[in-house]
């Protein structure tokens, strides 16, 4: 005789494994995957990612090597990757506290606080250094005139102003206000600045105002002179071949303090992140005039630049800010939806990364 089960026990019945309709994959998996993906294909030796949820970091791992030849793993928590032209919103965010406290003018001549800049014939004001309309050289953009000069201090650039000697000298680009171009000088003019006004060091008013009340502990000056556990070996590539940048080629970078000179694992570059995001740093008004861009008199070639930040236009008519760095040994990356309170951290110390596209490519994927 056949026995028929009722069809409502049959319907109840679990569906064998290869029936049953495949699980979600969790935010993780998402991000774990993509990363992996576009990792692979840039074929980076380290990178460290940081996905910023609700406001809290929610995710972090380490792909690939911190230092090839001595089989060292990243480590998102504990990697010291350059953080390079990130340093600048650090620098940003500085500037802006102190405007808040009435102690620093952002339309006051910097010669106001800072009398060893030499007068270029033209008012250079903070406010225009913070979004790189003061005219100042970069690279190589124009000639860069060095102050030739001895020193009696060991390490004079960890005075941010003596570091003013790698470039005071040289000519504006153009006249104060009347273009957008970015300047890495200009934000080691603008740490003299925030030095002078705020009355001490600058590195200290970074760690003080910024770094230790986000729990930024790792978060320090790339000093060539001290010893930090846990810097990442550099990679370029040579041809096909993907080498250790030596020792000996990469550059102190103890001089540019303010626009490119700070270190950390990307763990401490997310709790950036999350300060901002959680207005911890500066006020609704402050974060505004950052994250609003900036238009000079001539707005050819103009990048959409807020106070120390970028202006990204994000998916869905969202907007999302950010700044990325690039510099030997690292290229990394900060990018934040902040009305979603969301953000991605990358760190990198592959030289031909894409460090922003990958940062991008993540930060879509929290939804």
């Amino acid at each position: 005789m056949t026995v028929r089960l009722p069809l409502l026990l049959f319907l109840l019945a679990p569906l064998p494994a290869s029936a049953q309709a495949p699980t979600p994959p969790t935010l993780a998996g998402r991000l774990d995957a993509a990363a992996r993906a576009e990792i692979d294909r840039q074929q980076l030796v380290g990178t460290a990612v940081v996905a910023i949820v609700g406001r809290e970091i929610a995710w972090s791992k380490g792909y690939g090597h911190a230092d090839r030849e001595r089989d060292i793993a990243v480590d998102p928590a504990a990697t010291q990757f350059r953080w390079a032209s990130l340093s600048k919103p650090v620098t940003a965010v500085a500037a802006l506290q102190l405007a808040e406290r009435g102690k620093l003018d952002l339309d006051a001549d910097v010669r106001s606080y800072v009398p060893e800049f030499p007068d270029k014939g033209a008012k250079i004001t903070p406010r225009l250094l913070l979004c790189h309309q003061g005219g100042i050289v970069h690279y190589a953009n124009g000639e860069v005139k060095r102050t030739e000069r001895t020193y009696d201090a060991p390490h004079p650039f960890a005075d941010v102003v003596a570091a003013l000697d790698a470039f005071k000298e040289s000519a504006l680009v153009h006249p104060p206000g009347a273009r957008y171009a970015y300047s890495t000088h200009g934000y080691i003019l603008l740490s003299a600045v925030v030095q002078r006004a705020g009355g001490e060091p600058f590195a200290e008013q970074v760690r003080d105002r910024i770094a230790r009340p986000l729990g930024m502990a790792d978060f320090r000056p790339d000093y060539a002179w001290e010893d930090i556990p846990g810097r990442a070996a550099g990679y370029r590539r040579a041809g096909e071949a993907v080498e250790r940048r030596p020792d000996d080629e990469v550059h102190d970078v103890s001089w540019k303090l303010g626009g490119g000179g700070f270190t950390s694992p990307a763990v401490d570059l997310a709790r950036f992140g999350v300060g901002l995001l959680r207005r911890r740093l500066v006020s609704e008004e402050t974060e505004r005039l950052m994250w609003t861009p900036n238009r000079p008199a001539d707005p050819e070639g103009a990048k959409p630049y807020g106070y120390g930040f970028f202006i990204i236009p994000g998916p869905g008519g969202s907007t999302w800010v950010g700044h990325d760095g690039s510099q030997e040994k690292a290229r990394t990356c900060l990018m934040l939806d902040p009305a979603a309170g969301r953000g991605v951290a990358v760190m990198c110390n592959s030289e031909w990364a894409d460090a922003v596209k990958l940062a991008m490519l993540l930060l879509g994927e929290i939804r």
